[in-house]
């Protein structure tokens, strides 16, 4: 079988490797950098920064533990610019290596679907047609540019402009409150930028999945590192002048409109960083010649093998937006389950057991639904919580803020979802993850030695809060 993938992304790389063990021909066309948004503009360029400004944070509080004779810490971008280079670069080697290693061609240019057999690649040294027996699109998602809020990539700025990290604003006023708004605020605060965070919907993280008390605490938690948090507000009439931009924050159209009226209030910023959103990444794919259908906002809809409307023409990641899980993870294992499907072994994919994790300070981890997903689904719904200020290991290593949160059905102990705040957390959830994919139920989470002492742990304390809370059902 020949199969030909659009896209070297997470999910692109990953079901090219998977067919070519296989033992199948695969051709991979990528116009960029392989690993796509993920390794070159997002996951990985974002946790690097966000290491160092782990480091910078402990660096600041040497002395709580007992760490003295350094000189007060400070930030140079140029090396954390080098690091962070340096890392994409190695990733990148990596999977070109990969790709000669699994006899993958890898053709550079942009690629434009004509059916399920045939692909036309425009490089730089002109055209070229592929043939194939099926086509796998992962060509993802790019930034959302707002009306009023053109990027200028100096002033007004993208995520992409943000983690190129050309200069530290004094001021930083960060448009969006999702995921990648509260990371980057994070990061920029402790560079040493005044942030403040402008969040249409009532709360940080307002993603149906993500637990209200998970948005409470880090709402807390980054007051308590004077970021300025406005939820419920907008920004508008935006304009800059001499390097200046000048707005004004008014009430969200997304909110229910408060009881007395509220005066605007101007604010001024020497960087505006927008995190609103992502479009699909599908200009030149020609999806409406192959007939490929899209929904409203031109995310490529699928059916439950992820094939798109066209026989032999599957999409995976980004490009199939909110209404499916836009993680790189999932992507990867997207990619995996339309190969098994090419291979006549095809398994759904389990978007309910999709961790996420946000690189915050501190650290989230989640699998599953939130605490209000899972009793507007079950009639009997028990939480046990764990905060992580108990834990011995946490205390010892001065990370107290957090709890492990575990969300059950009462009549069964099934496991509905999991939400961790802390230190490691991304990390920590992957067991979680786990116990809800072979169907754990609480008590054999609680009945799992977990060592001590360790913030894994806290998963287990709150297994044994969720078991006693279920007494009252039994």
């Amino acid at each position: 079988m020949r199969i030909t993938i659009i896209g070297g992304g997470p999910g692109g790389y990953t079901a090219a490797f998977e067919a070519a063990r296989r033992g199948y021909n695969v051709t991979l066309v990528e116009q960029e950098a392989l690993g796509g948004t993920c390794l070159n503009k997002g996951c990985i360029p974002t946790k690097t920064l966000r290491a160092s400004a782990d480091a910078l944070s402990t660096a600041m509080h040497l002395a709580e533990y007992g760490v003295t004779g350094c000189s007060e810490p400070t930030i140079n971008l140029d090396t954390v610019r080098l690091r962070k280079q340096k890392i994409i670069a190695t990733l990148t080697g990596g999977l070109e290596k990969a790709c000669a290693y699994h006899k993958v061609t890898l053709l550079r240019g942009t690629g434009k679907v004509v059916d399920a057999h045939t692909v036309v690649v425009q490089g730089k040294s002109g055209e070229e047609t592929v043939n194939g027996d099926a086509v796998i699109i992962a060509v993802g998602s790019r930034v959302l540019e707002l009306p009023g809020l053109s990027f200028d990539h100096e002033v007004i700025c993208s995520s992409d402009d943000a983690i190129q990290l050309q200069r530290i604003p004094r001021r930083l006023v960060i448009v969006g409150g999702g995921v990648i708004g509260c990371e980057m605020a994070c990061i920029y605060r402790t560079f040493g930028s005044d942030v403040t965070v402008v969040e249409g919907q009532d709360r940080l993280l307002p993603l149906p999945s993500v637990d209200h008390d998970v948005s409470s605490l880090l709402q807390r938690e980054m007051r308590k590192l004077k970021i300025k948090i406005l939820t419920g507000k907008t920004l508008k009439d935006v304009r800059v002048e001499n390097g200046i931009a000048h707005g004004v924050i008014a009430i969200s159209p997304f909110v229910a409109p408060p009881s007395a009226p509220v005066a605007e209030e101007a604010v001024e910023a020497d960087m505006v960083l927008v995190t609103v959103g992502r479009v699909p990444a599908s200009v030149g794919l020609g999806l409406a010649e192959a007939g490929i259908t899209v929904d409203k906002r031109g995310w490529i809809t699928v059916d439950e093998h992820l094939q798109t409307s066209v026989a032999g023409i599957y999409a995976i990641g980004d490009i199939l937006g909110p209404s499916h899980v836009m993680l790189a993870h999932a992507a990867a294992m997207e990619g995996l389950c339309v190969v098994d499907t090419l291979s006549s072994s095809e398994h759904a994919m389990r978007y309910d057991i999709v961790p996420s994790a946000v690189f915050t300070a501190p650290e989230i981890g989640e699998v599953g639904m939130s605490e209000a997903q899972a009793r507007e689904k079950c009639q009997h719904v028990v939480c046990g919580v764990t905060q992580m200020r108990e834990l011995g290991k946490a205390q010892a290593m001065g990370e107290l803020p957090g709890f492990a949160k575990i969300i059950a059905d009462a009549e069964n102990g099934r496991v509905l979802g999991v939400h961790i705040v802390g230190a490691h957390a991304s990390d920590i959830v992957a067991e979680a993850g786990l116990a809800m994919a072979v169907g754990l139920d609480v008590r054999r989470l609680a009945e799992t030695i977990h060592a001590h002492p360790t913030l894994a742990e806290g998963l287990y304390e709150a297994a044994r809060a969720t078991m006693h809370a279920m007494e009252k059902y039994q």
